[in-house]
């Protein structure tokens, strides 16, 4: 759903992010927040108030793994989505649980048959290397702020701000994450609020202002005002 990219990424809107893996129904079920943000920011703001109803009931959905979100998040760095769901696709069928020991025990080669970069393998052996020394406190990031997991998970080689926001977002379900490095949030700020313009990240700060603490939703509706297919599309 978000804009799928990393600092030095293609910007590609729905991709390697969310609605991946084999998501449980929990995680598929409404936040709880999610009724009481949308009239807020139906209240609250004009664009939001026309933007929101064109959705009906559709609404963010996370997945419940966070080794697996991250690992794919890396995955679908800087490559089409075409070419990310190539690259899962295999990955999971190499390693079907998809866990750290899994993932080490296969080795940089087998992962690199997958269709991997060597850096995303190195990446992704990193990020495995992390969960399984317990160097990440995993079971306490949902008790810790967003800039406290920000500043752990940016510790992994591969993860930037970005795609730890994208983690805030699409596995803690956090509700006020505004991920200014996400191209598809400010062009959708670009195009709903000042009729195609280029934006500046000070532009979308003031904007967003008016979301609080409901940013996270705000941002959602934007990315599907961009990319409505993948609002109503089934989870991968």
């Amino acid at each position: 759903m978000a804009a799928n990219k990393d600092k030095a990424g293609a910007t590609t809107p729905g991709a390697g992010v969310a609605d991946q893996g084999s998501a449980n129904s929990d995680m598929l079920s409404v936040p709880a927040y999610w009724a009481e943000a949308k009239l807020e920011l139906m209240q609250r703001d004009r664009i939001m108030n026309k933007l929101i109803p064109q959705f009906g009931d559709l609404h963010l959905r996370g997945h419940p793994d966070p080794f697996t979100t991250l690992a794919r998040s890396i995955v679908g760095q800087q490559v089409t989505p075409k070419a990310a769901d190539a690259a899962w696709d295999k990955l999971l069928a190499l390693c079907p649980k998809l866990a750290p020991s899994q993932v080490i025990k296969v080795g940089a080669a087998e992962l690199a048959s997958c269709g991997l970069s060597k850096r995303k393998t190195e990446y992704i052996l990193d990020l495995a290397d992390h969960f399984k020394a317990r160097r990440v406190h995993a079971d306490l990031w949902s008790q810790m702020d967003d800039e406290a997991v920000i500043a752990e998970l940016v510790q992994i080689r591969g993860i930037t701000r970005w795609t730890a926001e994208m983690f805030l977002i699409f596995n803690l379900l956090r509700p006020n994450v505004l991920p200014l490095d996400d191209p598809g949030l400010i062009q959708g700020i670009s195009q709903n609020y000042f009729s195609g313009e280029p934006v500046s990240r000070s532009d979308a700060r003031e904007v967003s202002a008016n979301w609080e603490p409901w940013r996270t939703v705000a941002t959602w509706y934007l990315w599907r005002s961009l990319d409505p297919i993948a609002a109503s599309g089934t989870v991968k």
